[in-house]
């Protein structure tokens, strides 16, 4: 038990949120989420949480009332008297809105950033920015984890001699990166897409050796899947023996599951920063739940994160 810590747990997620609880030996706090029949979303906290330092696990993925019902828990937890409130958001909704790169539209991260912190949030911890940069959005502290350590721990176990880590894109080659070099050093590859002219079809090409090589796909977020399985099929193209594949944040939209079950993906990897919409027995899902409840526990006690960074 963790003295002076408080669990609250939104509906967007309870299921991480449980597994965060039962990590750190704390009972979830007892709350009130329900809506009127006109459907406006009613929040109360049944426990005194005064003085406390109080932790609200809620992701904010579609539809926008996961974003509403976090903001409503904040402003409830500050008006309680809680001495901090720390918003955790394994999936942070409306990342890939971090730019005005076009006339006249809104740089929704920024706008999610501002609306947290009105709210009354003192601190933010999150996993897999889709852009690292969004956490200069906030005037707040911004604890940003990496699935790194996730991803070494659930592949220690695949022969590394022929194992190449894969950016499905060039914005993910840091990345790719990263992880092949904490691995063990291991060989990376880049799958680079061109679109030679308007209206023709995008032309593929391999960066790097995977000519019977087993791969692993590393990813943010998958959503529709079409970049995730073309680079896929490209790799197989190539002549790649097994295609893996890992990402954070399962969004799973669209024609998604048509794609990944028609793809060259022998499993596809997934952790539980969202519920699941459909099951696969393509899709392995992986919990987070030890990383985030060690990162709550060491940030409760004013202790170092660094570490949890691999």
């Amino acid at each position: 038990m963790v003295d002076g810590l408080k669990i609250i747990i939104g509906r967007s997620n309870p299921e991480l949120g449980k597994e965060i609880a039962e990590y750190l030996g704390v009972k979830p706090t007892d709350v009130i989420i329900k809506e009127f029949s006109d459907g406006e979303i009613f929040v109360k906290i049944n426990e005194n949480i005064r003085g406390m330092d109080v932790f609200i696990i809620q992701s904010t993925h579609p539809p926008a009332e996961n974003i509403m019902e976090l903001l409503l828990l904040i402003d409830a937890a500050k008006r309680a008297s809680a001495q901090r409130v720390t918003a955790v958001i394994p999936y942070f909704g409306y990342a890939r809105q971090d730019k005005k790169d076009e006339p006249r539209v809104p740089i929704s991260a920024k706008l999610m950033a501002n609306l947290l912190t009105t709210a009354g949030a003192d601190r933010i911890l999150t996993i897999d920015l889709h852009a690292a940069q969004i956490q200069g959005f906030f005037d707040i502290p911004v604890d940003h984890l990496l699935s790194t350590p996730v991803i070494i721990e659930t592949f220690k176990d695949i022969a590394k001699d022929d194992l190449v880590i894969v950016a499905p894109d060039a914005g993910g080659a840091k990345r790719a990166h990263e992880i092949a070099k904490k691995m063990g050093d291991l060989s990376m590859a880049i799958v680079d897409k061109r679109r030679p002219a308007p209206n023709l079809s995008y032309v593929t090409y391999v960066v790097g050796d995977v000519k019977d090589k087993n791969v692993l796909i590393v990813d943010d977020i998958v959503d529709t899947a079409g970049t995730l399985t073309g680079a896929a099929q490209a790799l197989k193209d190539s002549g790649a023996k097994k295609v893996m594949a890992f990402c954070t944040h399962p969004v799973l939209s669209g024609k998604a599951k048509e794609r990944i079950e028609s793809s060259p993906i022998e499993k596809l990897y997934v952790a539980n920063t969202i519920p699941l919409k459909w099951k696969s027995k393509k899709i392995v899902q992986v919990s987070l739940a030890k990383l985030f409840g060690e990162a709550i526990r060491r940030i409760h006690n004013e202790e170092s994160v660094s570490s949890l960074f691999v």
